[in-house]
């Protein structure tokens, strides 16, 4: 830390001092001659504990923020811990990999439905969820998204289209072994409530 011409390292050491409390000093360490010489600059016993502790930030080159309220103004904070888990998965397993190579727009498109759809699954609108203005999570801020509009995922969705039986294939030869029968569902059908004879579970 150099401060007033100073080009020497300063800190803060606290120094016994018998039945009082510890005197806080701050000094300068060099060598002169083979040895190390500390000199005290300044007590600083009296200063309170907190601009004390933002003083030892300062010489560490840190930032200090006054611990008024209005010193940060938050404008807008999104949720990013459960994207970075989900997200940071579909990578490790390969997903974006499989969907398609890094810089093609329409492989980080995909991939954000993929998993907003994981992370809401409730309907809702990937536009909104993943557009910088009305974004729900940091989803579409740490793929890089910009603005997304609804033509450019169905764009996304049709070229996913065209790679979908190359990626079935890819993901038979990963997971399945021996003809193994596979079943899921697409349906956008649903129902409500529990009296219905149809919507029992099984």
């Amino acid at each position: 830390m150099f401060l007033y011409g100073y080009d020497v390292p300063m800190y803060i050491e606290a120094v016994p001092n018998r039945d009082s409390p510890p005197a806080i000093l701050l000094r300068e360490s060099y060598r002169e001659d083979g040895k190390v010489i500390k000199r005290t600059l300044l007590n600083l016993s009296d200063w309170p504990a907190d601009r004390i502790a933002g003083f030892k930030m300062l010489l560490k080159g840190g930032t200090v923020i006054p611990r008024d309220q209005q010193a940060i103004t938050i404008t807008r904070s999104l949720p990013h811990g459960h994207v970075a888990a989900a997200l940071g998965m579909a990578r490790k397993i390969g997903l974006d990999r499989l969907l398609g190579q890094d810089g093609n727009r329409c492989r980080d498109l995909v991939l954000g439905m993929v998993v907003n759809r994981l992370l809401e699954p409730a309907p809702s609108s990937p536009p909104r969820a993943l557009s910088p203005d009305t974004a729900s999570s940091s989803l579409g801020q740490q793929l890089g998204l910009g603005v997304v509009d609804e033509d450019e995922l169905y764009t996304a969705l049709d070229w996913l289209a065209v790679r979908q039986p190359a990626i079935e294939a890819a993901l038979a030869k990963i997971h399945l072994t021996g003809g193994t029968l596979v079943l899921y569902d697409v349906s956008s059908s649903y129902m409500e409530g529990r009296c219905c004879p149809l919507a029992q579970y099984g």
